[in-house]
């Protein structure tokens, strides 16, 4: 996980899912997330196409928020901001 930091923005930690395949996404996400104060963003890049209803599920089960989800033609992008744990 690393760090991107950006003018007047929030730190965004950045989770590098790429060739993992259902359910580690999921998982490494939610590790991620735990090592995060509440408030963070967590950018996750995955190359599994489950994803794309994997984990706007799971963030919406766990209370975070999905801030950003796309397709960059070759992977799923996610931005989710922690919420409260």
């Amino acid at each position: 996980m690393s760090e991107v930091p950006a003018s007047n923005a929030p730190v965004v930690h950045e989770l590098n899912a790429r060739r993992l395949l259902c359910p580690l996404p999921v998982i490494r996400t939610q590790n991620a997330l735990k090592t995060l104060p509440v408030g963070a963003r967590l950018q996750v890049f995955c190359t599994d196409p489950g994803t794309v209803n994997d984990i706007p599920a799971w963030v919406r089960i766990n209370g975070h928020l999905l801030l950003e989800q796309h397709n960059d033609g070759r992977e799923q992008i996610f931005l989710i901001e922690k919420r409260g744990d």
